[in-house]
Formats: C-alpha cells, sequence, structure tokens
C-alpha cells in the first residue's frame, strides 16, 4: 500500500460494507482495543443499529476491562452486550502447556461461543478486527492468532454458521491509529497499547491456571499504572513457568512466582526493540509487584528485540 489516505479509506469501507451486509444484521466482537474499535465505528457508519456488538468476557481481560469498554462505547452512543463466558474458556484451556495449542484452543472455544451468540441473535455476518500483522504472523509459522481463519483454510460459515468481514485486513497498527483519529475516537482508544486477542492466557507461560490468572492480573494492573506515561509500543509483565525461592519480610523462605517484564518500541509489531528504561523506574515497579503480590518471589528485565523474540512470550 503506497500512501495512506484514512478519509478515502473509511468511505471506501463503509461503502464495501454496506454492500457486504445488505439488508442483514451482524455482529463485532469489541474487546477495546484501537482494531476492533476502529472496525465497529465503520459498521455503524455502515449499517447503524443493525449491528450488534458484544464483549466476551473470557475471564484473560484486565481487571474492569468489561465496564471500561462498555463506558466508553456508551458515550460514543454504542450499545455493548456483555457475555460471561469465563468457565467455558478456562476448561478448555486446562490442563495445556503448550503455547500453540494454548492459542487454538482459545480461538477454536471463541468462535463456537460467538457462532452459539450469532445463532441466538439470528446473525449470519461478523465483522472482525484483523489486521495484516495477523496474518503474516499466522502464516509464517511464529504463532497463531486466534482471528485468524480463510486465510489458513480454515471455512468460518462452513465451522461456524457466520460469513466473517476483515475491513482492516491489510493495514498495520499505525494505519489503524490514525483511521481511530479521523473517525474521532477518543486517546484513550487510539493510543491504547495493544492487548493480546488470547489476552492473560498466553502472558502465563505454561499451563493457565485461576491462581496464575489472579496474579498476572493484578501485576497487570500494577504494571499498567506504572509505566502508563512511558512512550513505547507495550508494556506488561509475563508470569513465567516454574517457581523461585525468596524471602519473606521475617526473613523465612518463601517460594514464589517469578514475573518477567517486557516493555518495547514497534510501529507495525513485526519488528520490537526492548525499551531501556531507567533504573529507578524498574525499581519502582519491582517494588509495587513484591510488596502487593505476596506469591511473586522474583522480577525479571527481559532485554530481547524481535527478532530473534516475538514481543508476547507465548
Amino acid at each position: 500500500m503506497g500512501s495512506f489516505d484514512p478519509r478515502s479509506f473509511i468511505e471506501e469501507k463503509v461503502e464495501w460494507l454496506k454492500r457486504e451486509v445488505g439488508s442483514k444484521d451482524a455482529i463485532v466482537a469489541l474487546s477495546g482495543g484501537v482494531d476492533s474499535s476502529v472496525t465497529a465505528v465503520l459498521g455503524f457508519k455502515a449499517i447503524g443499529s443493525r449491528l450488534k456488538p458484544i464483549f466476551l468476557e473470557d475471564g484473560f481481560m484486565r481487571i474492569g476491562e468489561p465496564e471500561r469498554v462498555k463506558s466508553i462505547f456508551e458515550k460514543l452512543g454504542i450499545e455493548i452486550r456483555i457475555y460471561n463466558v469465563e468457565d467455558e474458556f478456562l476448561e478448555a484451556l486446562r490442563g495445556v502447556r503448550d503455547a500453540e495449542e494454548k492459542r487454538k484452543r482459545f480461538r477454536d472455544t471463541f468462535y463456537k461461543v460467538f457462532s452459539r451468540i450469532a445463532r441466538e441473535l439470528g446473525v449470519e455476518i461478523v465483522l472482525q478486527g484483523t489486521i495484516a500483522a495477523d496474518i503474516v504472523e499466522t502464516r509464517g509459522g511464529v504463532k497463531t492468532q486466534h482471528n485468524v481463519l480463510e486465510q489458513i483454510g480454515i471455512d468460518p460459515l462452513r465451522s461456524y454458521g457466520f460469513k466473517v468481514l476483515e475491513p482492516l485486513r491489510d493495514l498495520y497498527k499505525h494505519q489503524v491509529r490514525l483511521l481511530a483519529r479521523e473517525l474521532s475516537l477518543p486517546d484513550e482508544i487510539v493510543n491504547r497499547r495493544p492487548f493480546p486477542g488470547p489476552g492473560l492466557s498466553i502472558r502465563i507461560v505454561g499451563e493457565v491456571t485461576r491462581d496464575k490468572l489472579s496474579v498476572i492480573k493484578r501485576a497487570t494492573a500494577i504494571v499498567d499504572e506504572e509505566l502508563s506515561d512511558i512512550k513505547c509500543f507495550q508494556a506488561f509483565p509475563v508470569l513465567l513457568d516454574g517457581m523461585a525461592t525468596g524471602l519473606r519480610e521475617d526473613g523465612g523462605r518463601k517460594y514464589g512466582y517469578i514475573i518477567a517484564l517486557r516493555v518495547v518500541e514497534s510501529e507495525d509489531a513485526m519488528t520490537a526493540r526492548y525499551v531501556k528504561l531507567d533504573w529507578s523506574r524498574l525499581e519502582s515497579v519491582r517494588d509495587r509487584l513484591i510488596r502487593e503480590i505476596p506469591e511473586i518471589a522474583r522480577v525479571l528485565y527481559d532485554i530481547t528485540d524481535k527478532p530473534p523474540a516475538t514481543i508476547e512470550f507465548e
């Protein structure tokens, strides 16, 4: 794609969605990230109230995320239905340790749940915020993105009963942000750091459990607060597999979790560079993690670029 004109792109995709959806209804899964948010707004421009936005609370979102997303879009005049499906997702991932298997199980559960909701709402068309980086990484065998289907030979109509429309599939993250600004979306969406489709399930290395999920949710809240002013593409904690020996405040031994911090700069998510945070900032994050989450015994900082690493650990 050459010079990118957000206004022309919006006009073109709104007309395309009008043609593709026709007189039918459609649904869109809103996560609160910039990709799904832009997709939802394009859909509303195209078909208005015939678009039904839903939020799947799969248990792997940030603390308070459903309420935050609902509040933001209510201010934009868009009503969201929240579906709590946490137990289904936790059961699907129970006992799974392999990263790719976790992503595939998440994808299958996501679309099975989505298919059930679509049938309940009488809808056969889904709008999805898939972007080019998702497709490139999935096709390249780097890691399976949960929102990539047709590009790897999965027919969503045959497998799940609905047609998928992806207006952003040829764009990268920086271009989607330009669209968000052109669509007058609030800064908290335009500049929101990306969050993986499978959520915190892939920020727990190895098996997912309720205890580990509780730890990573609290750690994520702390890192989000402490590093909110850092200019970067991504900043997040990862709960590593295994445990480490530590010391309690009274000098006694404890055996706790290991957290790795990941902070990177990137434009399109295809390459990334680690951010050289000040030691004082790292120490502040470490102190809060250790003090407020007693299950954590050790905090590490990841200084690996992409490549050779990926941005996410799993």
